[in-house]
């Protein structure tokens, strides 16, 4: 009963969303305003494609439209929870939905990134809805995973990295430098470091298997 009761639901919301019109009166009404007034409406469209796993449909339903920016073509991305209950981790659903959206993008030849907004639209029996759409209060460690993700990720650029300063690296300076020269033609020219590194490691493979 309840797979049929959320087949109609999903049949609808397609029904009503797939209607272009309503679909822009939609998103014209429920779009935060910043990113409303970036929009084109005209240039609506629908786009193909599902991101709901297999076993998932039977209570989700999305849709996909396109719509012209002033920073360029960008997508937005509607869902519907079909759930009585509210889901603790939907906003990280929202977000791996996101980036299949965003991944379709560069399969069909862009070589930039579309803003994907994700947004959640809730039928539940539970009012109002209970969790946070912020997905990165999915962590247990909110803040943690704030400086993380909000900020540019660690690059270790080795080939940036003087020799002098890769020598100090302790048991894993090795690695560093014989990566870094790999394509070198002449290793010789860097023959002293390297024996003095490798002594250095097999000492302490010697110690630890002592």
């Amino acid at each position: 009963m309840m797979k049929k009761i959320l087949s109609h639901h999903d049949h609808l919301f397609k029904k009503f969303l797939g209607d272009i019109t309503i679909a822009r009166d939609f998103l014209e009404i429920h779009l935060p305003e910043n990113i409303r007034q970036l929009c084109d409406f005209k240039t609506l469209a629908m786009e193909s494609g599902s991101f709901i796993e297999p076993d998932l449909r039977s209570q989700y339903s999305d849709m996909l439209h396109s719509v012209q920016t002033s920073a360029g073509k960008g997508y937005i991305y509607t869902l519907i929870e079909h759930q009585s209950r509210p889901e603790k981790l939907m906003a990280f659903r929202l977000l791996r939905y996101s980036v299949a959206a965003m991944h379709q993008h560069l399969e069909q030849g862009n070589d930039t990134l579309p803003v994907v907004i994700p947004q959640l639209f809730y039928q539940g029996k539970t009012s109002p809805y209970l969790y946070s759409t912020q997905w990165l209060d999915c962590f247990a460690d909110p803040e943690l995973a704030k400086s993380v993700y909000t900020k540019t990720f660690p690059l270790v650029d080795i080939t940036a990295i003087p020799d002098e300063e890769i020598v100090k690296h302790k048991r894993v300076a090795l690695m560093e430098l014989v990566m870094k020269h790999i394509r070198a033609r002449d290793m010789l020219e860097f023959s002293q470091e390297i024996a003095g590194l490798l002594s250095q490691y097999i000492t302490h493979q010697s110690c630890l298997k002592g």
